[in-house]
C-alpha cells in the first residue's frame, strides 16, 4: 500500500505531524509515485534544489490544492551549474527542509546522491532549442541543458503527475513546458506566481549570500520592475521606454548587470518597436538578472498579466 497521506483532510489533531517517507534510490520513488496512484491517489510534484523557504512552500500548497500525495524532490543538479557557479557552495539545509515538509505534510520525500541520477557511464542530454538561447541562456551556457535532462529523468521516475515550479524561474518554466509537450511527458505542469518578501525581494535561496547591505540594494530589481509595470498600466507600450524604466533602477544598484530586457511572454524573442502594436490585449515579459555583490539574482514580471510586482504573494 502507499504510505498514508499526510495531506489528506483528516480532523485538527495534537499529534505530532507525521514525518514524510525518504528515499534516495530513484527505482524506490518510482515505485512509492506507482504505489500511490494504484491506492487511488493523484501525485503533486514539487522538484526542488533544497534550502526551502516560504516560496517552496507555497509551491507545496499549491500541489496539495491539486492532488492527494504529495512527493518534494531535495537535490543539487550538478549538471546546470557552470565552472565558476555556486555548486559546492549552494545553500544545503535537509535537516531543515525536511522539518519544513513534515509540517506541511508531505507525503515522499526524494533525495538522491549525484552518483544515482547520474551514473557512470551516463551519456544522455535532453536538450531545448531556441527558447534557452536569450536572456539566462546567453549568459549561462549548458544551464538548461542541465535543467531539462534533471528534469526530464524525475518526470520519467515520477510517472502522471501535477507538477509545480515557481515563475521567478520564468525562462526555466518555459523552457520545461516545451520539452512536457515535445516529448508527451504525462505531466500537468503549474506556474506559481512569484513570492515575494513584504517589501517586494523576490524568494530565492541565493538571499541569504546578501549582506545586509547589498539585501536592500536588491530592492532595485522589484522597483525596476514596478517602474514598467506602471508606465505600461498609464497605456506605454514602446518597447525600449519599458526597458529604459526597469533599468535606470537596476543600474543604481547592481553591481554587474547580465541582462534587463523586455520580450515576447511565449517565444521569449524582442517583440518589436512596440508591445502588440500598442493594441489592446497586449503583454510582455520583463526579465532582469544581475549581480548585487557576488549573488546572482533574477526576477521578472509579465506586463498585462501579473499584479504590480513588490507586493507579498500569499500561497
Amino acid at each position: 500500500m502507499a504510505p498514508p497521506s499526510n495531506s489528506s483532510n483528516s480532523p485538527v489533531s495534537s499529534a505530532p505531524p507525521v514525518r514524510p517517507v525518504t528515499v534516495k534510490d530513484p527505482i524506490a520513488f518510482r515505485a512509492a509515485c506507482d504505489e500511490a496512484r494504484r491506492s487511488g491517489a493523484t501525485v503533486g510534484f514539487v522538484p526542488t534544489m533544497g534550502a526551502l523557504h516560504s516560496g517552496h512552500l507555497a509551491l507545496v500548497a499549491e500541489a496539495k490544492r491539486k492532488a492527494s500525495f504529495i512527493v518534494v524532490s531535495i537535490f543539487v543538479n550538478p549538471t546546470q551549474f557552470g565552472p565558476n557557479e555556486d555548486f559546492v557552495h549552494y545553500p544545503r539545509d535537509f535537516v531543515g527542509d525536511l522539518q519544513k515538509l513534515t509540517d506541511q505534510g508531505v507525503d515522499l520525500v526524494f533525495a538522491p546522491e549525484p552518483s544515482a541520477m547520474y551514473p557512470e557511464g551516463e551519456q544522455t542530454r535532453v536538450k531545448v532549442h531556441r527558447l534557452t538561447d536569450p536572456l539566462c541562456g546567453a549568459f549561462r551556457p549548458g544551464h538548461f541543458e542541465g535543467v531539462t535532462t534533471i528534469v526530464a529523468k524525475l518526470f520519467a521516475l515520477s510517472g502522471p503527475a501535477v507538477v509545480v515550479f515557481g515563475k521567478k524561474d520564468y525562462q526555466q518554466l518555459a523552457v520545461l513546458r516545451k520539452m512536457v509537450r515535445d516529448l508527451f511527458f504525462p505531466i500537468d505542469l503549474i506556474g506559481h506566481p512569484i513570492v515575494r518578501e513584504a517589501d517586494g525581494l523576490a524568494m530565492s535561496s541565493r538571499n541569504v549570500y546578501l549582506s545586509a547591505d547589498e539585501r536592500a540594494r536588491a530592492l532595485g530589481l522589484s522597483r525596476g520592475l514596478r517602474a514598467a509595470w506602471s508606465a505600461f498600466e498609464g497605456g506605454e507600450r514602446r518597447t525600449e521606454t519599458l526597458r529604459a524604466l526597469a533599468l535606470r533602477e537596476v543600474h543604481a544598484v547592481a553591481d554587474r548587470i547580465d541582462y534587463v530586457d523586455v520580450v515576447d511572454p511565449v517565444d521569449l524573442m524582442p517583440p518589436g518597436e512596440r508591445i502588440d502594436g500598442g493594441g489592446a490585449g497586449a503583454k510582455a515579459l520583463v526579465a532582469i538578472a544581475c549581480h548585487i555583490g557576488k549573488t546572482r539574482l533574477i526576477d521578472n514580471v509579465v506586463l498585462g498579466e501579473d499584479p504590480v510586482p513588490g507586493a507579498a504573494v500569499t500561497s
